[in-house]
């Protein structure tokens, strides 16, 4: 479930203004559902209730045991399919940088991209390998960011982030697993709306809630949600902030000295409202989403099916 933090700004104003409450109900996601909850700004007591409201809702939050035994099944092997796509990533993104501004060290996009490749371990032979394809003119590819939109199962959708060097390609491609995974392709701007663009740092176990809601706050962070693991025990937090203020935030939380799992940390397409499905739809999503993720062009694939 989702803890709601304060902006910076509002901290700031809390601490100088009165304890008048500016009371908001947002919608947020937990791992069993959805659920409304309230935000109270400038007010000393509001954020130790929704620390409260948190700890409640952990403590009686119903676990899907069927669907999570699957879930957890079906993540067994998959890790390093998971790195395989994010290396050819970070592959792409270093051919980009390359043949837009060169190897060279004043290439501040370059070093940025070397800079989170190596806090993820992508090996030195790929990172190499793709500075000297680039450098090769001969060799080097263009690619492009594309995003993608399909219906899926039970009133679902789905955004397909791709990185590809032939769009006509990977629009067949993509369609070709959509409509095999019993998806229905949609145009641009048909499923869109129901996501929002978010930054995500993904936070270990090994701090406290209250420092991570202070650090957090501070860093101009919007929302903190507590992450379990496999067997739906605590394993840290996702800190959520806006587009604009993620690079912050995670430098912040760097500096700070948090544990960061880059390889969950960036920026992600977030449902609005995620949709509940019976079983059976939820598994046809589910192997929808590992088709689509077989696609060699489809970098990441996002849906609003909840659970998914």
């Amino acid at each position: 479930m989702v803890v709601s933090l304060l902006s910076a700004t509002a901290a700031r104003l809390a601490s100088a203004s009165s304890s008048t409450s500016l009371v908001s109900s947002v919608r947020a996601r937990s791992n069993g559902g959805t659920l409304w909850r309230t935000i109270y700004q400038h007010s000393a007591t509001g954020r130790a209730q929704l620390q409260q409201r948190a700890a409640f809702h952990r403590s009686v939050m119903p676990v899907l045991m069927g669907r999570r035994a699957a879930k957890i099944a079906a993540r067994k092997g998959k890790s390093d399919a998971k790195k395989a796509k994010l290396y050819g990533r970070f592959g792409k993104q270093i051919q980009q940088a390359v043949r837009a501004a060169g190897p060279g060290t004043d290439n501040l996009r370059l070093q940025e991209i070397l800079k989170q490749a190596k806090l993820v371990s992508v090996p030195n032979d790929i990172i190499e390998r793709n500075i000297k394809k680039a450098a090769d003119s001969k060799n080097a590819n263009e690619f492009q960011e594309c995003v993608y939109e399909a219906y899926g199962i039970g009133g679902t959708a789905f955004l397909i982030e791709c990185l590809t060097d032939n769009v006509n390609r990977t629009v067949t491609d993509v369609k070709t697993a959509v409509t095999k995974g019993g998806g229905k392709w949609a145009d641009a701007g048909s499923v869109l709306f129901n996501f929002q663009r978010q930054g995500v740092v993904r936070i270990g176990k090994g701090v406290s809630e209250d420092e991570i809601f202070d650090l957090a706050i501070e860093a101009g962070a919007e929302d903190v949600q507590p992450v379990e693991d496999e067997q739906g025990l605590p394993d840290g937090y996702k800190v959520i902030s806006t587009l604009e203020q993620f690079g912050e935030v995670r430098d912040a939380l760097t500096a700070a000295g948090m544990d960061i799992n880059q390889e969950d940390t960036g920026l992600v397409f977030a449902p609005m409202a995620p949709v509940e499905v019976d079983d059976q739809a939820f598994a046809e999503n589910e192997a929808l989403l590992e088709r689509l993720l077989e696609v060699d062009d489809v970098d990441v694939v996002f849906s609003n099916c909840e659970g998914l």
